[in-house]
């Protein structure tokens, strides 16, 4: 069964459902059959990747919001956070453009070090002192070496912004065609969608019922063919 999760560095609820999500999946009875692929989705494409601001400011002025009421939604956001065990820095935290970053998830799938990636950056951006967005690349690179990947094949990636770019641009389009319109999105078997960061037994419901549900092996017979089994291979008779 694959899972594919629409996600941002920059969305709070993606790290917090991601930890949800992934505390269903690790109870769930057949998690070593189940693909998890992390798809991209861009809250501000639009945003210049030398504008950088402090988060307060950002909400203040994408919401109409004051300071005391999106400070207040920080607050709510760290507690909601450490209800599942991960750190959260409620104040001083900067907002800025994900591009890179979802090109080097890519980079990373095809490494086979994805999730490890996407839970360095979510931890890197919404824990750690030091900023995802203000340091350059070198930052991004020192993040993908922690996940395992190699440190000159990062930088390579990152030089050319045109690399995995079409990758990210698809899973975007293809999110608008499922409907999504915010993130996290799950989608299970494409055959059940999850929006938003649900109580982890949701999720664990929604991994049974899609599980129940995938269609029985069709066997087609077509005779007595040569095949190996436990006892061995079958030989050809002249």
């Amino acid at each position: 069964m694959r899972v594919e999760i629409w996600t941002d560095i920059a969305c709070p609820w993606c790290y917090v459902g991601k930890a949800r999500f992934d505390k269903a999946l690790e109870a769930f009875p057949h998690r070593d059959q189940v693909e998890v692929v992390h798809r991209s989705f861009e809250l501000d494409p639009g945003r210049a990747k030398d504008d950088v601001q402090p988060v307060i400011s950002m909400l203040t002025k994408k919401y109409g919001m004051s300071e005391a009421q999106a400070q207040a939604g920080e607050e709510n956001l760290g507690a909601q956070a450490a209800a599942e065990g991960l750190a959260y820095r409620t104040r001083d935290r900067d907002h800025g453009n994900t591009f890179d970053m979802h090109r080097l998830l890519h980079f990373a799938k095809e490494q086979g070090r994805q999730d490890e990636l996407i839970q360095i950056l979510y931890r890197a951006n919404f824990a750690d002192e030091r900023s995802v967005f203000s340091e350059g690349h070198e930052r991004l690179v020192e993040l993908a070496v922690a996940a395992g990947l190699d440190a000159d094949a990062a930088r390579t990636v990152l030089a050319d912004p045109t690399a995995y770019a079409d990758d990210v641009r698809a899973d975007e389009r293809e999110a608008a065609e499922l409907g999504a319109n915010g993130v996290p999105f799950f989608v299970l078997d494409r055959k059940y969608g999850v929006s938003g960061a649900q109580p982890t037994e949701l999720f664990a419901q929604a991994l049974t019922q899609a599980w129940g549900e995938r269609p029985p092996l069709q066997l087609i017979d077509k005779g007595d063919a040569e095949a190996c089994g436990p006892d061995g291979c079958a030989v050809p008779q002249p």
